[in-house]
């Protein structure tokens, strides 16, 4: 009895600090949307306030609707992070399901190395990447941004999952076996149902450096056909004149995919970062 309130008390423990920091983390967004519709001098006079009805305008909103390919701009950011979340949660969950189910000479080192990425930014090699991609004719193109940001997330997606597949049960896994499953049906029916807080942990930590990038996008894919929308937005930031109103807009426009990848994968989330608290 003791145990189980202990294990209730810990989890709303846990959610609530997860709220707390997420209010807190929300907070600058907060402000960016209620600027986004205030007139310039209010943005500037009181950040803070919501808009009345001296101060609110719609410019912003209809200066990025004007001038540039907004939508084609949005259209481009999604391709390439569903895309990159989908590609790294594939081989992720295969190379994790390597990792922590067989036992092979070089497992341990095979697992260090992944991890590596985790600890070596890869915009060091952002050089050698662009040589690499003018060879193979890739410049210019939402593949080539889909194939650095897959590489960018997978040491985090292996490093995540395996810990999580490690603690599936070995006897389910046997009776798959003894049923007649071939070890992939294992892994997609029996193991990836289970860590699924696991995979939403992991797109959604993922999925923000990706959407928000701005250094691989202008370095591998300037073109105005392949801009995203983080590289799109910066056509309203001059070097001595900075359109602050349809930047706000422009930016609280890009918040709402990530709001509501959050609100659809909260469960898992919590899930996910709370499930070494309630054992």
């Amino acid at each position: 009895m003791n145990r189980a309130r202990s294990s209730r008390l810990n989890t709303v423990a846990a959610h609530a600090a997860l709220l707390a920091w997420t209010a807190i983390a929300l907070f600058p967004v907060f402000v960016i949307l209620i600027n986004s519709f205030k007139t310039r001098r209010a943005i500037f006079a009181e950040p803070l306030s919501l808009p009345s009805e001296a101060s609110f305008s719609m410019v912003g909103y209809r200066t990025v609707m004007a001038q540039g390919d907004f939508l084609l701009y949005f259209q481009n950011s999604l391709i390439v992070t569903v895309g990159s979340l989908a590609f790294t949660l594939l081989f992720g969950a295969m190379a994790a399901f390597a990792l922590s189910e067989y036992r092979f000479r070089g497992n341990m080192l095979l697992g260090l190395y992944l991890a590596l990425g985790i600890m070596i930014p890869i915009r060091i090699g952002t050089v050698a990447i662009l040589e690499l991609m003018v060879q193979t004719g890739l410049v210019n193109t939402l593949f080539a941004l889909i194939l650095v940001y897959t590489a960018q997330g997978l040491p985090l997606a292996v490093f995540i999952l395996s810990e999580f597949m490690r603690q599936v049960s070995d006897d389910l896994k046997n009776a798959g076996r003894i049923d007649g499953m071939s070890e992939y049906a294992i892994f997609v029916r029996l193991v990836l149902p289970l860590v699924r807080p696991a995979m939403a942990t992991v797109a959604v930590f993922n999925m923000i450096p990706i959407w928000n990038d701005l250094w691989f996008p202008l370095i591998l894919a300037p073109g105005e056909a392949t801009k995203t929308l983080t590289l799109g937005s910066q056509v309203f930031i001059g070097q001595f004149v900075t359109d602050w109103n349809a930047v706000l807009s422009a930016l609280s426009l890009a918040i709402l995919p990530a709001l509501v990848l959050y609100v659809l994968f909260s469960r898992q989330l919590i899930r996910g970062i709370t499930s070494g608290a309630v054992k």
